[in-house]
């Protein structure tokens, strides 16, 4: 039976199709199994095989869900973000993903056709990243209680490393390496939603950062990775700040930026260090490793990639040293200046 014959004779998505019936089935084999078949992925039963040796290193788990708006923006959409999120989440831990687990809430009445759009992404992004779907589940809400689809992912991994990375291990002098420019995943999201009558063609940062953080962890002075997303790089600092009881200071003139990114958060008033990114890793590095780590990073690609600020002995606070050589106190986040961009 062709899909058009099948799951798109009603075009969206019914209540019913959440029902564990033959449209539930249907759903599953024709959208969700025709783009993420692999050989571990069995919709036939509850749980999935997975092979790991276990003597190459510890399994690590992260688990992430996405609900961003508009579910389709320049640089991706939410099915190609979910994925990228949580391989990210599972690299700047030191792990190299393998398996995802995935979860589909879905509206009554979305776009049947707008589903597989986003699930083809979402495989295509699989592929790119080396990771494969190997167990999910769909739930259909009811009108008007459901932003079109929301996904809930699980991902695991394998550690290849024995370099213990984590905030414990930051010290005083430790450099700050941010890998690409700041904030363009969140402008990028601003603009898609249309709202302030601003056009522009700034991309989402959206992509794996694994090849970052395996160049990354060839350094022996490797302190922490973290992918800045939601509350962007400044909140990161912050959490640094508390964790070290130290400051944390930024240099305004070293930290990259889209050109068009500055001038959307300028028009508009937003600060495009609490702006996500979904492509980039705020790293530490010991003093004597910086200027190797933007090396290595540069000759990958990332040219953007640069030092942009420093552990300082001081109260726990995170701050900012203008271009103009003043200073200036970075809040920590509490409103969300733009919910729903991951």
């Amino acid at each position: 039976m062709h899909l058009k014959e099948s799951i798109y004779r009603d075009q969206t998505i019914r209540l019913a199709h959440g029902n564990g019936g033959r449209l539930m089935r249907e759903l599953i084999e024709q959208v969700f199994a025709k783009h993420l078949k692999n050989e571990l992925l069995d919709i036939n039963t509850d749980a999935a095989y997975l092979p790991f040796d276990v003597a190459l290193g510890d399994i690590m788990m992260t688990t992430d869900g996405f609900t961003v708006e508009p579910l389709e923006f320049p640089g991706g959409n939410i099915g190609s973000l979910a994925v990228h999120g949580t391989v990210n989440d599972l690299a700047v831990s030191g792990a190299k993903p393998l398996y995802l687990t995935l979860n589909a809430f879905i509206e009554e009445g979305f776009e049947i056709s707008v589903l597989d759009r986003i699930v083809a992404s979402l495989a295509r992004a699989c592929v790119e990243c080396g990771v494969k779907v190997v167990a999910g589940d769909t739930k259909i809400l009811r009108r008007g209680q459901g932003g079109g689809v929301y996904l809930a992912t699980t991902g695991m991994g394998q550690r290849l490393t024995k370099q213990i990375i984590g905030l414990h291990r930051i010290q005083v002098g430790d450099m700050l390496l941010l890998s690409g420019t700041a904030g363009d995943h969140g402008t990028a999201v601003l603009l898609a939603r249309e709202q302030f009558g601003l056009m522009g063609s700034l991309k989402s940062d959206a992509a794996s950062v694994l090849p970052i953080t395996e160049a990354l962890m060839e350094i022996d002075g490797l302190r922490f990775m973290r992918d800045p997303t939601r509350g962007g790089v400044a909140t990161i600092a912050h959490e640094i700040s508390q964790a070290v009881r130290q400051s944390v200071r930024l240099y305004e003139a070293r930290i990259p930026y889209n050109q068009q990114t500055k001038v959307v958060c300028d028009l508009l008033g937003y600060d495009p260090l609490y702006m996500a990114c979904e492509g980039r890793v705020l790293a530490v590095v010991a003093p004597e490793c910086a200027e190797i780590a933007v090396l290595k990073l540069h000759a990958l690609g990332y040219v953007d990639a640069r030092v942009v600020g420093q552990i300082e002995l001081g109260r726990a606070h995170a701050f900012i040293e203008t271009e103009l050589g003043g200073e200036r106190i970075l809040q920590e986040l509490e409103d969300d200046p733009l919910p729903r961009i991951c």
